[in-house]
């Protein structure tokens, strides 16, 4: 079977998702839907696809599944639109940054008996991939404490940062889900602490730009989260992982893995600093991910519930924030 793939939204991470579907095996890119028309006309001459509407996409008999690469205000809406079309949906993170459009949402999936996956790439990065395999092959035993650096070389412009949600909803939503696919059990408690140390910009618009999360489980595990948006150095993402019989820990990706030993010390190129750089197999494993389960051979990888959980994780941090203490997930009314 061969899955047949629109792309709704022709800007930065749409490229990256055509990208990955021209290159899977068992899946084809069709059309491309943007109003700008040279970013859609740019993805189709690379990629040899058509260039429709989004509503001639839904109706069309040769699309089996889409992938939206929309500003976050759409995503809510389109995944209805497409589940009620019979399509499978991948859509990019978050849902919508209201909790309860998203529990809307994913009511709707469910009576569709719709297929959606949320895009969370981290788990498909090979290094990530290599590192919970360590663990559910028990290397090192039962998991207890899970350290989570994430750090970007600079802050996204101002105008992205006023639609973002705040960095809890677009830059540590990444790290909740990593954090709960790590430590192999839900979050219980949330307790958070941000900062605006980089650019007082971000401030006045209403956002931090350093922050800290402790997650804990029923029980007992924990998980450290450490965000920033100036890593002078470059694209900073380690994670650590301490069992009972040891640790393991992914590193961060440079530009050649070596290091240059002479009479001035040891020396080592430069950090990835660009998030489609270094993630750009994670992109390509999600999309084979997405279409091993569109061809009925898997389950979804990440779910709309995954996207739920991670939402509600950011709310809770920012409630932490503002109320200075500890939050209990349970408070947000949300079924893990």
């Amino acid at each position: 079977m061969t899955v047949r793939f629109a792309i709704l939204g022709a800007g930065r991470i749409g490229q990256v998702h055509a990208r990955a579907v021209a290159s899977t095996e068992g899946a084809s890119l069709v059309a491309i839907a943007d109003p700008m028309a040279a970013a859609a006309q740019k993805v189709a001459a690379n990629y040899g696809c058509d260039i429709r509407t989004i509503d001639a996409i839904a109706a069309s008999d040769d699309v089996d599944a889409v992938a939206i690469c929309t500003p976050t205000d759409t995503h809510a809406t389109l995944i209805e639109q497409f589940a009620r079309a019979g399509k499978a949906v991948f859509c990019e993170k978050p849902i919508d940054l209201d909790l309860e459009r998203v529990k809307e949402c994913l009511k709707t999936v469910s009576e569709e008996n719709a297929t959606l996956m949320v895009g969370f790439n981290r788990r498909f990065d090979p290094d990530f991939m290599a590192l919970k395999k360590a663990i559910d092959d028990g290397k090192i035993g039962d998991v207890e404490m899970v350290t989570i650096s994430s750090r970007d070389p600079g802050a996204p412009p101002a105008e992205y940062i006023k639609v973002s949600g705040g960095i809890f909803r677009d830059m540590t939503i990444h790290d909740f889900d990593v954090a709960r696919w790590l430590l192999g059990e839900e979050i219980a408690t949330v307790q958070a602490a941000a900062s605006v140390l980089t650019d007082s910009e971000i401030g006045k618009l209403g956002d931090y730009d350093s922050v800290n999360v402790i997650l804990t489980t029923e029980s007992g595990k924990q998980c450290t989260i450490t965000n920033s948006r100036r890593a002078t150095y470059g694209y900073d993402q380690r994670i650590e992982v301490l069992g009972s019989k040891g640790s393991v820990s992914a590193e961060n990706m440079r530009e050649a893995n070596i290091v240059l030993a002479d009479e001035s010390g040891f020396h080592q190129p430069p950090l990835l600093d660009f998030f489609m750089t270094r993630y750009i197999a994670a992109y390509a494993n999600e999309i084979a991910g997405f279409v091993a389960a569109v061809s009925g051979k898997t389950a979804t990888p990440t779910t709309g519930h995954d996207g739920m959980v991670a939402l509600a994780l950011a709310d809770a941090a920012l409630l932490s924030v503002a109320e200075q203490r500890v939050v209990k997930l349970s408070e947000l009314k949300v079924s893990t």
